[in-house]
């Protein structure tokens, strides 16, 4: 598995049975995009919109090429094989192409991310976003990712946590209060989730190449209830730090969310899908009085 183009069946359609939109899965990149929500809800007053956006876009280039990355790793080491929407299978099987893809989206990342600090003066953050984003590619290197042992998951919530969503608080505000400090939590423990509930699909393509992920070594049940413990962490992580930002309405429609969120997933199938919507759908909703109580 370690040439360069690899050889894959197809079903007679285009880009080896997977179109880019497949592969590009655009609901994976929530988990890039809620953390700005979060910080937009949390922070007290007014603050710096474009630099806000400008650095969302940049993070949501990194984890574009951070998946890219993943798909050649596991292409190479044998995991993922049947995966259907991977970037290998959209570039009819040319680790080559997927691999320059991914350099491409990660120069881009880096080069916006900087270009946004150096224009707010705060190129000290650089401090704490650097190491996320070596993190970030030693998640996917060499012969043994840390993907592929016990420290994925926890690398995982470090960088969603204080490195996304951290690093964002701080480029808008002066700096860490308690509210802050619990919303890295909240999106460390939702990153953690969403990559468990990924995972027990594929626990014997994972063993087989030797990966040692939660599943891998817990089994589908653990995972799941580890998973959903995570998700409720997060969600009620948040309605904490909203309480203390001094934000009732937000508080009450991310409480009410939350409840119709909860109680629509009661008994359904654990899936990524389930709780990046889930989520999406309650940060979404707990925006609209935060935006009202900024224009007014």
């Amino acid at each position: 598995m370690d040439s360069e183009t690899v050889s894959i069946d197809t079903d007679g359609t285009a880009a080896g049975g997977t179109s880019v939109w497949m592969a590009l899965n655009p609901a994976i990149y929530l988990v890039s995009l809620l953390p700005a929500a979060g910080v937009f809800v949390l922070s007290p007053g007014d603050f710096w919109w474009t630099g806000l956006i400008a650095a969302t876009v940049a993070v949501v280039l990194l984890q574009h090429a951070i998946n890219l990355f993943n798909d050649v790793a596991d292409w190479q080491l044998g995991a993922d094989t049947e995966k259907h929407d991977s970037w290998i299978r959209a570039h009819q099987g040319n680790i080559r192409v997927a691999r320059l893809h991914g350099m491409l989206s990660a120069t881009a990342g880096i080069i916006l991310g900087v270009a946004t600090l150096v224009t707010a003066g705060k190129v000290w953050i650089l401090l704490i976003a650097s190491p996320m984003v070596v993190l970030g590619y030693l998640y996917n290197a060499g012969e043994r990712p840390l993907s592929y042992t016990a420290l994925g998951e926890w690398v995982t919530g470090l960088c969603y946590g204080p490195g996304v969503f951290g690093c964002l608080y701080l480029l808008v505000n002066d700096g860490l209060n308690l509210p802050a400090v619990i919303g890295m939590l909240t999106f460390a423990a939702l990153a953690m989730a969403l990559l468990l509930s990924h995972q027990p699909p594929q626990i014997e393509t994972d063993r087989a190449a030797g990966k040692h992920s939660f599943a891998v070594r817990y089994g589908y049940k653990k995972t799941i209830r580890f998973a959903w413990g995570l998700y409720l962490l997060a969600l009620g992580s948040f309605a904490v730090a909203a309480y203390l930002a001094a934000s009732p309405m937000a508080l009450w429609v991310f409480l009410l969310a939350t409840g119709t969120v909860l109680a629509f997933s009661y008994r359904k199938e654990t899936s990524p899908r389930l709780f990046m919507l889930g989520a999406a759908s309650v940060f979404t909703l707990t925006l609209v009085p935060a935006l009202i109580g900024s224009a007014s």
